[in-house]
């Protein structure tokens, strides 16, 4: 006589889960960073020792997470032409992205100037004019222009920093020329046919490695997360909002009304859930808000936005790419339709019609001549020089920069998976099943993903 026996798998303890360990980890951050400042500096007037190990753990964490994304950008980005000669409807998805990311940085934007009007922070600022400074750092359109071809086929550039009777000399890449490199060879290797296959293999192969190195690096999110909101708390406090408080809570108000109403709102509209969507993106919301990094989060980014949101591989390995450079919500709509108000209200000087009008050309169109450069600075100098501002109220608002820069970057990846999935079920291809059943990130081994059905 036979006799079966059945097993119930038992739960996992909370302290087990990712969402857990993150949360746990911004709490000991906070508090170490907290320790850290009231340590203050050495005699010699460096850094102290836990100032220093936080600084040490985070730089670390992002530095793996962007040594990841030039090959994953050429790797995925090529695999993703290949694949998308599958679907039929692949123009439609490239129109159609480029569309929504208008669309929704016209919408930031537009409320990103309302709340410079409304709560006109440039005339309830404390901030003193001898802080105004020329930044180091500039955009124009020029730079969009030299930054779309690339300098050598790895999209490399080296730079030299100068130092007491000393020099150091660092390679850094520009994602948006490693994007065009990318879109060519792949493009390239269909038009050639059969004779690419082997070398479309080995880059699916190589893709497959990338993946499976970068959920390794994933995994170590809760640490990365102590040593960068730990620093951020050591290094800038919170006192420096005081001066700048206004204009600080038009800028999170403004990010708080695109994260959770219009985003919100537009998914509703296409008959989503944004509760699903929310805690399927929020792995790499939370690492955009400690990191400060689109281009460091990219790979998270991609990753949910494919296993999560249910968006098709061979679509989100280019739309993903494309709006880590190009999709920047908090960083080139609302921030400088604020920032250009307040430089205009502190300095006195009447804005138009016509002004108005260039800040939203400028949001709307001209993220993508920031893309691989020194991202919010850029944008806003861009913005000030358009209009005519001066650029030395740039140096005004630089002392809170880093305490906005988590909330811009966050909401800058929410878009970036938000347009994709927006896209994907417009044209029919969302894979609903995995929309309303995400895994954990715990399973979230972005290696072993496979495409979705379209």
């Amino acid at each position: 006589m036979s006799q079966s026996i059945t097993t119930t798998a038992s739960p996992k303890p909370f302290y087990s889960s990712f969402g857990f360990q993150v949360l746990a980890a911004m709490v000991i951050g906070l508090a170490l960073g907290l320790v850290a400042r009231e340590m203050g500096p050495t005699a010699a007037g460096d850094p102290n020792w836990l100032a220093t190990t936080l600084s040490t753990i985070g730089s670390i964490f992002v530095q793996l997470l962007r040594a990841l994304v030039p090959p994953l950008i050429f790797t995925a980005i090529v695999a993703s032409i290949s694949n998308l000669r599958q679907l039929s409807n692949a123009a439609a998805l490239v129109w159609q992205t480029l569309i929504w990311f208008a669309i929704t940085a016209l919408i930031a934007v537009l409320i990103g100037i309302a709340l410079g009007l409304i709560i006109q922070p440039g005339l309830h600022s404390g901030v003193l004019a001898e802080a105004a400074k020329e930044p180091s750092t500039t955009g124009s359109w020029l730079d969009f222009l030299k930054g779309l071809v690339p300098a050598n086929v790895l999209g490399l550039q080296a730079s030299t920093k100068l130092g007491d009777g000393s020099a150091s000399t660092s390679l850094n890449f520009n994602v948006l020329q490693i994007l065009v490199v990318s879109i060519v060879i792949g493009v390239a290797a269909l038009r050639v046919g059969d004779k690419a296959e082997p070398f479309l293999e080995f880059n699916r192969a190589l893709l497959a490695i990338v993946r499976k190195v970068l959920w390794w690096v994933i995994r170590l999110t809760p640490l990365g997360t102590v040593g960068l909101l730990g620093n951020a708390v050591a290094q800038y406090g919170w006192q420096t909002l005081t001066q700048l408080g206004w204009y600080a809570t038009a800028i999170y108000i403004g990010l708080a009304i695109v994260l959770f109403v219009v985003y919100p709102a537009l998914l509703i509209f296409h008959g989503l859930s944004p509760a699903r969507f929310f805690a399927s993106a929020w792995p790499a919301i939370q690492l955009a808000f400690v990191s400060r990094s689109s281009v460091g989060t990219m790979p998270v980014t991609e990753a949910v936005t494919e296993r999560n949101l249910g968006v098709p591989r061979e679509y989100a390995a280019f739309a993903v790419p494309l709006g880590a450079t190009t999709k920047m919500d908090g960083c080139a709509a609302i921030y400088p339709a604020i920032s250009a108000i307040f430089v205009a209200q502190f300095y006195g000087l009447p804005l138009g019609i016509q002004e108005y009008f260039l800040i939203v050309f400028v949001s709307v169109i001209g993220s993508a001549a920031t893309a691989g450069l020194t991202g919010a600075t850029v944008m806003l100098t861009l913005t000030l020089s358009t209009l005519g501002l001066p650029l030395a109220g740039v140096g005004l608002l630089l002392a809170i920069d880093p305490i906005l820069d988590m909330g811009r970057t966050a909401v800058n990846v929410a878009g970036q998976a938000l347009v994709p999935t927006i896209v994907s079920k417009r044209q029919g291809i969302l894979d609903q099943d995995a929309y309303d059943n995400a895994v954990g990130v715990e399973e979230l081994d972005v290696s072993a993903a496979q495409p979705h059905a379209a």
